[in-house]
């Protein structure tokens, strides 16, 4: 249903084959809203429900479920145009260097993290509850992790404190929905069209 209605909106898109990449994002974040929506944010079995719940939808009330798709697609795609931005470049890069200095720093932290699956759940939470229904899992991973850089350079370790990179996170999530323009960059090396040829 989400493929079908990703290219009724946008005929462009294909999402089964060159843009497989944004129907898996699309759905990741129809799943976090589904999650913050009916409330099963920080459940044990959050997977099982979901999917119960999603299974019961399709099963009794197909139409409403349908037309629901309809509408949250409609939104996404406005956000994912105003939210996504791709950029093709071999061109300097340094800024983009300290942003990938700051998450390479941060990632084997946070793969050692206890609670980081929550931690992400609630700053998706911040996202949606402020307006972001795009990129919301990539965009809480990166608040988190560059929380945990600055606490890194600061020599501050991580597991004592997450309590207040969860807040700090949240705090740049409601900051980056009164934002207007791109949040997620896409970088795409000019080789990538050498290789469609």
């Amino acid at each position: 249903m989400l493929s079908q209605s990703l290219q009724n909106k946008n005929p462009q898109l294909n999402p089964d084959t060159t843009d497989k990449k944004i129907l898996q994002i699309a759905t990741q974040d129809l799943l976090n809203y589904l999650k913050f929506h009916w409330n099963l944010t920080g459940r044990q079995d959050v997977e099982i429900e979901l999917t119960e719940k999603i299974q019961d939808y399709s099963e009794k009330r197909p139409e409403e479920l349908q037309q629901f798709i309809e509408l949250w697609t409609g939104i996404w795609i406005k956000k994912w145009n105003e939210r996504v931005k791709v950029l093709i470049t071999n061109e300097d890069q340094t800024g983009w260097n300290r942003t990938d200095r700051c998450q390479l720093k941060a990632e084997p932290i946070w793969r050692e993290l206890p609670y980081r699956n929550e931690m992400k759940d609630i700053v998706i939470g911040t996202l949606i509850r402020n307006g972001e229904i795009c990129g919301t899992s990539i965009l809480a991973e990166n608040l988190i992790k560059t929380e945990l850089a600055t606490d890194t350079e600061n020599k501050i370790y991580a597991n004592s404190n997450i309590l207040n990179i969860t807040k700090r996170a949240m705090k740049k999530a409601r900051q980056l929905s009164q934002s207007k323009g791109p949040l997620i960059f896409v970088r795409i090396d000019k080789r990538f069209f050498q290789l469609l040829k």
